[in-house]
């Protein structure tokens, strides 16, 4: 194990412990009838999380014993809560760019959630006066939004690069092997160039008016800040790759302080030949999400809930 990987085990255990130890601090929460009626915000939403405990070393695979997936209904401040959607692109057809989606087998699945869920769930956050976000990239299609244009004046300019470490020919031949061999494919390179060289948002997640878009985690975190927004729920593609760990993802927001959660059905994930007929890549993305950054909810659940209250 790296000390880059000791390091982050690390900061994940201190980070539940303390957490822990925050929670056996904090006052207990109210019930519906006893909610402050100064704040009609704050709803009650089914969650799902996962018991991480405890392993029995007795068996023969003591993490059998874990708790596993679990239910319960939660406290949510719709004040505090916005809605992300990350990369949810138009990425042509196959008869267009037949060599992008021979590589990023996924597209058919994101293109089918962005037909089926998200006009609802971007209605129903619209219709709820929920703070909706969009994080994007790979290109300049967002570049002249209101929203965007908004999120460079509250960040600021852009921080520094940070410095690259210098690549021998050796490291470039390698790079060359794995971009020939491993993903994308020596054959796809092109089409693949072709499809984000006219990138742009897929029909149903366009940012409609001033909505935010951000390109980076300061812009993200420039945006919620002036929302008021601290626990930010994900949708978009994919859940094990961008939604973690591209800029102004939820490795990254975490970092600055916020609960990062994830809508179960307006996701998918990159998914390999072993794992794509059962989806397992999503539920290990899913599980992932769970245990380090926040919750995993239903599109539904949250619409209900955010639709009893009066509009903000």
């Amino acid at each position: 194990m790296s000390h880059r990987e000791t390091k982050t085990r690390r900061e994940f255990l201190c980070k539940s412990a303390g957490g822990l130890m925050a929670a056996a601090t904090a006052p207990p929460a109210l019930s519906p009838a006893s909610q402050p009626a100064e704040n009609p915000r704050i709803v009650r939403v089914p969650a799902s999380y996962y018991q991480q405990f405890d392993a029995d070393p007795r068996l023969d695979v003591p993490a059998e014993a874990y708790g596993g997936w679990k239910k319960a209904v939660l406290e949510m401040d719709l004040r505090h809560t916005g809605v992300v959607v990350m990369h949810a692109w138009d990425c042509g057809t196959p008869e267009e760019f037949p060599g992008w989606h021979r590589c990023v087998e996924y597209i058919p699945r994101a293109n089918a959630i962005c037909r089926s869920v998200f006009p609802k769930l971007l209605g129903g956050v619209r219709s709820a006066g929920v703070s909706l976000f969009h994080v994007v990239g790979g290109g300049q299609y967002y570049q002249k939004l209101p929203g965007y244009q908004r999120a460079q004046r509250l960040a600021g300019p852009p921080p520094r690069p940070r410095e690259t470490i210098p690549a021998d020919p050796t490291l470039r031949r390698l790079q060359q092997f794995r971009g020939e061999n491993v993903f994308v494919g020596k054959h796809n390179q092109a089409d693949v160039a072709r499809g984000f060289a006219r990138l742009d948002f897929a029909p149903e997640a366009r940012p409609v008016g001033d909505e935010g878009v951000a390109e980076n985690g300061d812009q993200l975190f420039a945006l919620c800040k002036e929302a008021g927004v601290n626990h930010l729920i994900y949708a978009g593609f994919a859940i094990n790759w961008c939604l973690l760990l591209s800029p102004g993802g939820m490795h990254e927001m975490s970092g600055r302080g916020f609960l990062c959660s994830a809508f179960r059905d307006a996701t998918t994930a990159v998914e390999n030949k072993e794992s794509a007929r059962r989806q397992w890549a999503k539920e290990l993305g899913l599980w992932r999400v769970a245990l380090a950054f926040g919750f995993v909810f239903d599109v539904d659940d949250f619409l209900a809930a955010a639709a009893s209250v009066p509009r903000a």
